[in-house]
């Protein structure tokens, strides 16, 4: 016998499409613009302490990280940094913004699988103009019961998408890439966590401690979406156990 699932959310960056990636080739771009100011590794630990300051007047995504770029890149450069180096700055953020959207394998099919069974939302985080624009881009839109886009993921937060829904937190599962932000918070209300690894990870993204969260008797893990309906079915007591490559 399986518990009853109210509502299943899903994650967005790096669930359903890639995000993290474009941020690794435009901090590349970065150290590039940037070398003959500093060096690469005192700007790679000096932009995440920045970003880790800034989370809290920011928030999430391109224009957050172009901000904390050009407040590092000031600080490191001095007077050396160059209206050009600024433009250059500007332009990769642009870039960010303006990529298209890329799904991951098996996501399309994973998500109407699972729409075909229970209630799905999209819950994900960031800027909210950018959100909005991957949503539109991704095809998926439609899908969703309800597209929720905060600015951060925390218990209280998914207390209160919850409640918008009528679910209550025994009955919601919450797929996504992040220990910390998608999976921990919802473990913590008494639902289901369902981690989707990707290939990129932020450092700020990192959980305090992992090895609780996957010792959680709620959590999940599968290597990829295309098992989730399995993955699903494995909720509760007497369910059979996870597919091969979801402990």
């Amino acid at each position: 016998m399986t518990h009853l699932i109210e509502l299943v959310g899903f994650d967005g960056d790096d669930t359903l499409w890639h995000s993290e990636r474009g941020f690794h080739v435009a901090q590349d771009e970065i150290r590039a613009i940037l070398a003959d100011h500093c060096d690469p590794t005192v700007l790679d630990r000096r932009l995440i302490e920045v970003e880790r300051t800034n989370l809290h007047r920011y928030g999430y995504g391109a224009k957050a990280f172009t901000l904390s770029v050009i407040e590092t890149a000031t600080e490191l450069a001095g007077d050396r940094l160059t209206v050009d180096d600024v433009r250059a700055i500007l332009d990769v953020g642009k870039r960010l913004l303006a990529h298209p959207v890329e799904l991951l394998p098996g996501v399309e099919q994973a998500i109407r699988a699972t729409a075909a069974r229970h209630p799905i939302v999209l819950i994900t985080k960031g800027d909210l103009f950018h959100q909005e624009s991957k949503v539109a881009g991704s095809g998926l839109g439609d899908l969703f019961s309800g597209v929720e886009i905060v600015s951060e993921k925390d218990p209280e937060q998914y207390r209160r998408v919850l409640a918008r829904y009528g679910a209550d937190p025994t009955g919601f599962v919450m797929v996504g890439n992040s220990l910390r932000s998608d999976v921990g918070p919802v473990l913590e209300l008494g639902g289901w966590g369902v981690h989707v690894p990707h290939e990129y990870a932020w450092e700020l993204e990192a959980h305090d401690d992992e090895d609780a969260v996957r010792a959680h008797p709620r959590f999940r893990s599968c290597p990829d979406l295309t098992t989730l309906v399995r993955v699903l079915d494995t909720f509760g007591a007497d369910a059979p156990d996870p597919p091969p490559g979801c402990p």
